[in-house]
């Protein structure tokens, strides 16, 4: 049995705790919307600000020409999200959902859209959606998201395009409360999401976790399903364990094993290690600076700092599975599996 999400083999005994028939835990799996724990319980993904972002500018275009009160939308992890959602004449909202991951601070807000007809299809980031030197916080992943949901209200609606305006009511009090500010981006919340879904966290995930390194010779802790992926093929003969932005409880687990390697995308694991890598930069994520500058010397910084506070060999993927850099390789960047 796979996580569709990030592609983790669930153990045979996990799934034997599960207390529900075989049957019904497989399609609960299937969805992407739940992850099973080592004891057997089950936790719930939520949504992302992309997910439900995309979920309110479906139904925005959808309400120009009938009622509705759900819809589908793609994720960029494959899968299909079904969202409630409160729509007409062209105004949509969507709540979002932070499944079981109580410290959200996004879980429960309301995201609107508004949609008109127009000649294509425009994106606006209205009120409440940060920004940072006039650039709107919608990372390209929730964008592309948007704009394919949107694609899909107009087939339905017969339309040729809509002019889609996504705003927060709450958005910049909410914004507050993460870490937004410190990044340089004012004015709201940052519409954000790789996959779509939200992992869930409670102390028994963290404990599941460290018992799997525990247990574990060769570790490859990953930071995302795009680790997981890309360390199954270049680590044949490791135990690739997903830890997501748990960096630092990883390697405290990991602290009697010999060998020991952080991977992923370079995101999480160079805001571990520089937190302020993005301050002063001109970019408002690691991403738009790796895509538009992929040998600034900031990620080298991270990267050797990244070393410096694990002791480990550390490996930033590309998302197209290549290596951005690999600790071990001096500095060798955009290397392949060949």
């Amino acid at each position: 049995m796979i996580d569709p999400v990030n592609n983790f083999q669930i153990p045979e005994d996990w799934a034997k705790r599960v207390r529900i028939p075989v049957e019904y835990l497989i399609s609960r799996i299937q969805t992407g919307r739940y992850v099973v724990l080592s004891d057997g319980s089950l936790l719930r993904r939520g949504f992302t600000t992309g997910t439900t972002a995309a979920a309110a500018a479906k139904a925005s275009v959808l309400s120009l020409k009938k009622s509705v009160s759900k819809v589908s939308v793609p994720t960029p992890a494959g899968l299909r999200a079904i969202l409630p959602v409160i729509a007409k004449n062209g105004k949509a909202s969507a709540i979002k959902d932070a499944g079981d991951h109580a410290s959200d601070a996004t879980g429960g807000m309301e995201i609107v859209a508004e949609a008109r007809e127009h000649d294509n299809i425009v994106i606006k980031a209205g009120t409440g959606i940060g920004s940072k030197k006039g650039i709107p916080a919608i990372n390209p992943s929730p964008l592309r998201q948007i704009e394919e949901a949107v694609k899909e209200a107009l087939t339905e609606t017969g339309l040729k395009g809509a002019f889609v305006t996504i705003s927060v009511p709450t958005g910049e009090e909410i914004a507050k409360k993460t870490l937004n500010g410190q990044v340089g981006i004012t004015g709201g919340i940052s519409i954000l999401g790789t996959t779509g879904f939200v992992e869930p966290w409670n102390e028994h995930l963290g404990e599941m976790k460290e018992e799997l390194i525990r247990k574990a010779d060769r570790i490859v802790l990953t930071t995302g399903r795009f680790g997981v992926r890309f360390s199954h093929m270049l680590f044949p003969g490791y135990n690739v364990i997903l830890i997501g932005s748990d960096i630092s409880r990883g390697l405290s687990a990991a602290k009697e094993k010999a060998d020991v390697i952080i991977s992923g995308l370079p995101g999480l694991i160079l805001k571990w290690s520089y937190p302020d890598i993005l301050k002063d930069s001109g970019y408002i994520t690691v991403q738009e600076m790796i895509d538009e500058s992929p040998d600034n010397i900031l990620i080298d910084r991270g990267l050797e700092k990244a070393v410096k506070l694990s002791g480990r060999r550390v490996v930033l993927f590309n998302r197209n599975g290549t290596i951005l850099r690999d600790s071990t390789s001096q500095g060798k960047k955009r290397g392949d599996f060949s």
